[in-house]
């Protein structure tokens, strides 16, 4: 029997079906089923034959999913319909007992939940990964000069070693926000039912411990409209691409004939359909495109979530295409980034010639001015008027500053100097990136 007397209309059903893109929380629902039929056995809700012929009916559905033979149905409108039409197809009317004490609710919530732990945590690994590749190169590049910037313009000389452990401090972050996600899943919902719990006598504490869960949503309405989680996970992959795509966008411009920075390896770059000489920075540039897709999958799932009634409401279905495309392409990203971070050739002699530009001394000559007495920024006016003198006449700004600041300001212009000047806490000198590498090592 069923509560409605016209069949669905087929652009309906397309429109309500979930099948195409939750299949891949399988290996959830299947692990959450074998849980909750161990619990029902156990508080005597289901016999321990029913509960052996489930168990064994799950092995079966999961050996045919794991090897791609389980015939999925035309009219299985997602995951977890499919996988209880299949276990009562293969164990008889036993799997109908399987659903008791649950509702696609709360099994939702908690296949979403054991996804997006999984999906955090192995982005956690990802991010470690890059991290790695990073610190490596900034090992290997210690004390290589490039010029800083600031609005794309050279700004003052800093290691190239330094440059690259700025990226290790924004990925520890992306890291611990990664992680908190996490921690974010660690309530478990099944058992809520609907919304309103069950009429069984249930052992959800039991089911929390074997699927990994550090204690039960202790209100049934929140534990099946809750998707923070989701968002939570959504909101640090966007920040980590936001990350990478400002590390891409750097290994576009110093991959350039311009710049001539960097050479990046051939297995991350691509030819041109046209011209032969063409070695383009492709992954670099994706680094930079992918961002604003995740960004948009957390707008996009705020925009589902704000102003939804409680509890449980067919909009939150799409929360699992937003999920997935981001956890795939957060992991792409990460892989990219780290194999061209890992098979980069960097070119000294050309990162030395730029850093060499006397002009990104001139806070060094302004600060030579300080502590001699002059209030910075009368210092700073008076070294802006001697760059604007060198710049007119053609001349090396050694040759204006000499003669007027003395033969001090041609030790501050040797280039060695400008760099191991910044003695402070987190500067570019060389004793200041070594103690970095060492709390950057640490953190690994």
């Amino acid at each position: 029997m069923s509560r409605f007397r016209e069949p669905q209309d087929p652009a309906f059903q397309a429109l309500n079906a979930s099948i195409g893109f939750d299949r891949r929380l399988w290996p959830h629902d299947v692990a959450q089923s074998r849980a909750h039929a161990r619990m029902l056995a156990a508080q005597g809700v289901l016999s321990e034959e029913d509960r052996d012929a489930l168990l064994a009916g799950l092995d079966a559905v999961e050996a045919e999913l794991r090897d791609g033979s389980f015939p999925f149905a035309p009219d299985d409108e997602d995951i977890h319909m499919a996988v209880e039409r299949r276990l009562t197809e293969l164990a008889g009317p036993v799997g109908g007992r399987l659903h008791t004490a649950r509702s696609r609710n709360d099994q939702v919530a908690t296949d979403v939940a054991l996804f997006t732990r999984e999906a955090a945590l192995a982005g956690a690994e990802g991010v470690t990964g890059l991290m790695a590749a990073l610190i490596d190169a900034a090992e290997r590049h210690l004390d290589w000069p490039l010029p800083g910037y600031t609005h794309l313009q050279r700004a003052q000389p800093v290691y190239l070693s330094h440059h690259l452990l700025a990226y290790v401090w924004m990925l520890e972050r992306d890291r611990g926000r990664l992680r908190f996600a996490a921690e974010q899943t660690a309530a478990l919902p099944l058992g809520a039912g609907a919304l309103a719990g069950v009429n069984f006598d249930t052992d959800r504490g039991a089911v929390a411990a074997e699927l990994g869960f550090d204690r039960v949503a202790p209100n049934s309405i929140d534990a099946v409209s809750n998707r923070d989680f989701v968002l939570d996970y959504l909101g640090a992959a966007a920040l980590c691409a936001t990350h990478l795509s400002r590390l891409g966008a750097e290994l576009v411009l110093w991959s350039s004939e311009e710049f001539g920075f960097v050479e990046l390896p051939d297995a991350w770059t691509s030819g041109s359909s046209i011209m032969p000489q063409k070695k383009n920075p492709d992954a670099a540039e994706l680094l930079r495109a992918k961002a604003p897709r995740i960004v948009a999958h957390l707008a996009a799932l705020h925009g589902v979530m704000h102003a939804l009634p409680l509890t449980y409401n067919k909009d939150m279905q799409e929360d699992k295409e937003h999920l997935f495309d981001a956890v795939d392409t957060l992991g792409l990203t990460l892989a990219a980034a780290t194999g061209m971070v890992a098979g980069a050739r960097f070119r000294r002699e050309r990162m030395a010639a730029a850093a060499a530009d006397e002009l990104i001394a001139a806070t060094d000559l302004a600060d030579l001015l300080v502590k001699r007495g002059t209030p910075f920024r009368e210092a700073h006016g008076v070294i802006a008027g001697l760059v604007r003198d060198a710049v007119e006449s053609g001349r090396p700004l050694a040759e204006v500053a000499v003669p007027a600041l003395g033969e001090d300001a041609a030790a501050v212009l040797e280039r060695s100097s400008w760099l191991e000047s910044k003695v402070s806490e987190g500067g570019t000198s060389l004793a200041r990136v070594r103690e970095q590498l060492e709390r950057a090592r640490a953190l690994l």
